[in-house]
């Protein structure tokens, strides 16, 4: 039965009395105490020491009771005085330990209280201890921060008994003021919601010792006057004024608050949802009913009304109450199921196993209270069952009830929104906190292509399968390529009837969401049906080992820091060809490819690419953990670019790379191969954290190369089908210097290749030959990283550079004569010859002077004709002969080679050399160049060169 006291009446206008108050004072201590002893019921035997000793340990510094730290730590209780079962248990914890008489000594700490769900049918195994810790206003500060150091050492212990405590350090003056730093749930909210946090302390608050709350003796009713009743109440000694402290009133809440305080809420309840559920619609009701008493002057007015019975005056079932009375008017019946299955499982109590008889432990009162409430609520028993056997839930049920707290988690932040449009610039919570809560809320609930979603996000225990199947949908006689998961599954035949968990495009995706959303562990026996693809229980097992060391179960949230900043990938883990043989073809007819050549991106002979398919999973910086299939195409190239996409957006933040592939097919070799090339390609383009740096990256690849280069920050490939394309490309002109650095495995038949591209300098025009028996191979590399290379025949060692030097020192002259403000940049041409020592090729420099000796081949000069959009013709000038494009059109390379044929006495072969090349500004119709490359210059003249040799060679 509700217990009952008469009504207590006080009338500050007519006349108050100091008996009458102090009846009201006992009357919330009695309250007090049966909270107390729920709270303290609640807890295990072992564990009830800290909740009986925890007033003590501040009342007196004695060294032998937990938390000591030294002798002048401040401490006192005022007007505490403890009992013989304190004393006890005190003793049980230091046998030594005696109370001493301190005399009048002032003490330290005004009050101490615990506050939140503890004696309440919210407080479950799981709850902590929140405790405040009131001292005198004037506490010197190293004085406070000593009860700090005291508190922390105080968690440490309690933590021993299983019990998470959190005391928190504050005076009541900077309470009033909005000083204080007391915290909830360990979240720094307490200046974002002051009278929110001062309504539930009131109506959750346990004296614990020290002062009594003032505000226990002032009438609901007269909150609004609240100052003026307390002043009466000490100035005129109704009360002696250093037994009570004062945290001020709570007449309403004001709008600014219900932003912060919702935001705290939300920002919480996106990882653990059932109990910020509750807090978040009684934020909201809060702000829609304002004409109506918050909690804590409900309390309070049913306490003065003579109401002492602590199931009705629960804070739990009064919050609900309010939210089912103002859900039921706003007929929001979805909301109201969601409120109470919230507020059955933060009780913790499955009422199904519970008997009614029960007499252990803290089950009778509060396993009566919701059997009370849930009764109301006409809930079947199935439905009870599955609320309490959420232990068992399936993937199927958590993904169904996420939705709906989703979606009321959403509806909360659409109205946190609409509040900062409303009272942003009022609230203590800033534009900067409403973004970091939507960017939590975006990476825990936003679907987006390839992430993988979180179905579990606090709502069940586990949903770990104690089977799982893997079926190919071949094996269901389909003509599909995907993937179907089951569970259970005693004979493959039953899948035909078994309900489907999920589907997906590739095995990969599947196992990783089986894995990340806890379905998948070490003990689950798998069994897998590849049909027409190639799979096994150990890949399986392989991938899920790799899914471990790559981001362990569960996923924890990103940190505020780590929000607050834009998002970037931490990590890449590449799985290689799952489910596939890369050369199945072979290994159907028994055979495997051996060869000298082991690079599993060219391997053997035949240069096969042994890389298939990739899956890249990415772990990101908000804590999102998605996944990308690469099937199709050059599906390493894919990869590759959109690793380096991501990272260029955030140089400073290289994600680490691991690369795992499977045994079958070289797997090993094949993983470690991909690995060293992301590798290489990130420190190339990302090296010192910045970048991407200004160069070409060739990767030979089966027969083919790509060239990679970026255009500002985005990255992208050249596939070249040939060596001769290859070379052609990197021949083109190019706006800025951009040097060609090879992959380890590309062009090794190619070495002094290799040599001089590392050798490139910036500004420079190289030159880099090497002797190859009768002929010579012959590179050079410009001022703007471009190559061009030819090989010629030895005709004169002494002069085999020479043609080529004068031609290139005419353009460096004639560049630094036409530059108006003083001479180029350019460093000169430098001659190199590309050497083998102990089968490593380097160059070394080899000073060429020209001593201005005639050649024995004509030398020839070149000025090129541009005329609308056709390409550009060239006017030869042999000596003094002039051969013009509009005297001989089309016939002009003839002509000049019968006139240099002429002019030879015999018939040795000599070559014919341009010196210099004129080019027109306007080479390219639609662009003016101010500077043209020398790579553009020796090309036309290769060209007319090799022109002119082959109309000689007809003449023999």
């Amino acid at each position: 039965m509700t217990a009952q006291a008469p009504p207590i009446v006080l009338d500050f206008d007519e006349g108050i009395d100091r008996k009458t108050l102090h009846h009201l004072r006992d009357r919330f201590l009695v309250v007090n105490r049966q909270r107390w002893a729920r709270a303290h019921s609640s807890l295990t035997h072992r564990q009830q020491v800290v909740l009986e000793v925890l007033p003590l340990v501040f009342h007196t510094n004695h060294p032998a009771l937990p938390g000591y730290l030294d002798a002048d730590c401040p401490y006192g209780l005022s007007h505490y005085r403890p009992d013989p079962a304190t004393i006890s248990a005190a003793r049980r914890l230091a046998r030594t330990f005696s109370i001493r008489d301190e005399g009048r000594r002032r003490a330290d700490l005004e009050a101490l209280f615990l506050m939140g769900s503890p004696g309440t049918l919210g407080h479950s195994v799981a709850s902590d201890l929140d405790v405040w810790l009131c001292h005198r206003d004037d506490l010197q500060e190293p004085d406070i921060r000593c009860l700090e150091r005291k508190a922390a050492k105080l968690t440490e212990w309690a933590s021993s008994f299983g019990i998470e405590l959190h005391v928190f350090v504050f005076s009541a003056a900077d309470w009033r003021q909005g000083r204080q730093h007391a915290e909830v749930s360990g979240e720094n909210c307490g200046s974002a919601q002051h009278y929110l946090l001062l309504d539930e302390f009131y109506r959750t608050g346990i004296h614990l010792g020290g002062c009594y709350p003032l505000w226990w003796l002032i009438p609901s009713e007269q909150e609004g006057r609240y100052q003026e009743c307390v002043s009466k109440l000490v100035d005129y000694r109704f009360i002696r004024g250093n037994e009570y402290i004062d945290f001020g009133a709570v007449p309403f809440i004001p709008a600014s608050e219900f932003l912060g305080a919702g935001v705290w809420q939300l920002y919480k309840g996106i990882d653990a949802p059932w109990k910020s559920i509750m807090k978040l619609l009684l934020i909201e009701c809060y702000a829609q009913t304002q004409d109506q008493p918050v909690l804590s002057r409900v309390f309070k007015q049913a306490v003065f009304s003579g109401i002492t019975d602590v199931d009705v005056l629960d804070p739990y079932v009064m919050l609900y109450q309010r939210l089912e009375q103002w859900l039921i008017a706003a007929e929001a019946e979805s909301r109201l199921d969601l409120v109470r299955r919230s507020l059955y499982v933060k009780a913790g109590l499955p009422l199904t196993r519970i008997g009614a008889a029960d007499q252990q432990g803290s089950g009778p009162w509060r396993a009566r209270l919701l059997r009370e409430l849930v009764a109301g609520w006409g809930w079947p028993e199935k439905h009870i069952e599955a609320l309490d056997n959420r232990q068992r839930w399936r993937a199927e049920e958590a993904s169904s009830l996420r939705r709906v707290v989703v979606s009321e988690l959403t509806h909360s932040y659409r109205l946190l929104s609409r509040l900062a449009r409303d009272h942003g610039e009022q609230s203590a919570i800033s534009a900067n906190d409403i973004n970091l809560l939507g960017r939590k809320l975006y990476a825990a609930f936003q679907r987006k292509a390839g992430k993988i979603e979180q179905i579990n996000p606090g709502l069940a225990p586990s949903l770990a399968e104690e089977n799982l199947a893997f079926h190919h949908q071949s094996e269901q006689g389909g003509a599909g390529t995907g993937w179907l998961l089951y569970r259970d599954l005693e004979d493959p035949s039953d899948a035909f009837w078994q309900p489907v968990i999920r589907r997906s495009g590739n095995l990969a995706e599947l196992v990783a969401w089986c894995y990340y959303n806890g379905l998948l562990t070490r003990s689950t026996r798998l069994n897998v049906r590849s049909g027409q693809a190639i799979a096994s229980v150990s890949e399986l097992r392989e991938m899920l080992d790799a899914f471990t060391g790559f981001v362990p179960f569960p996923v924890l949230p990103a940190e505020r820091e780590a929000l607050a900043r834009g998002v970037h990938p931490l990590r890449n883990l590449l799985l290689v060809n799952v489910g596939v043989d890369p050369q199945s073809h072979l290994t159907e007819r028994g055979l495997h490819k051996l060869s000298a050549r082991h690079d599993s991106l060219g391997f053997s002979g035949g240069r096969e690419n042994l890389v298939i398919t990739i899956d890249q999973i990415t772990l990101n910086s908000w804590h999102e953990v998605s996944l990308q299939h690469y099937a199709s195409g050059d599906t390493l190239i894919q990869c590759l670019k959109n690793v380096l996409a991501s990272v260029a957006l955030a140089p400073r933040n290289v994600p680490d790379i691991e690369v795992h592939g499977h045994n079958r097919g070289h797997g090993s070799a094949i993983a470690r191969r991909v690995r060293e090339l992301f590798a290489d390609v990130l420190r190339q383009f990302f090296a010192g954290g910045a970048g991407p740096h200004p160069l070409r990256y060739v990767i030979e690849m089966g027969h083919r190369y790509f060239l990679l280069e970026f255009s500002g920050t985005e990255p992208g490939f050249i596939a070249l089908e040939s060596r001769a394309a290859l070379m052609e490309c990197l021949a083109q002109p190019r706006d800025v210097y951009l040097p060609v650095v090879f992959d380890h495995h590309a062009l090794l038949d190619d070495p002094a290749l290799r040599a001089a591209c590392q050798a490139s300098e910036p500004d420079s025009i190289q030159v880099f030959y090497a002797l190859r028996g009768e002929r010579a191979q012959i590179r050079v590399i410009d001022e703007r990283g471009s190559l061009f290379g030819w090989d010629q025949p030895i005709t004169s060692r002494r002069h085999l550079l020479t043609p080529l030097l004068r031609f290139l020192e005419n353009l460096v002259e004639r560049r630094t004569l036409r530059n108006r403000e003083g001479p180029v940049a350019l460093a000169g041409v430098r001659c190199y010859e590309l050497v083998a020592n102990n089968g490593q090729w380097r160059p070394e420099y080899r000073p060429q002077a020209d001593t201005g000796a005639s050649l024995s081949g004509l030398e020839v000069q070149a000025v090129g004709v541009q005329e609308g959009d056709s390409r550009v013709r060239f006017d030869l000038y042999c000596g003094e002969q002039e051969f013009t494009v509009l005297q001989y059109g089309d016939q002009l390379i003839p002509a000049v080679a019968h006139y240099i044929h002429s002019l030879r006495q015999s018939r040795d072969r000599y070559p014919v050399y341009l010196t210099d090349v004129h080019l027109p500004h306007d080479l390219d119709p639609r662009v003016y160049q101010q500077d043209i490359q020398t790579s553009q210059y020796l090309y036309y003249r290769a060209s007319l060169e090799d022109a002119l040799n082959r109309e000689l060679e007809a003449f023999r």
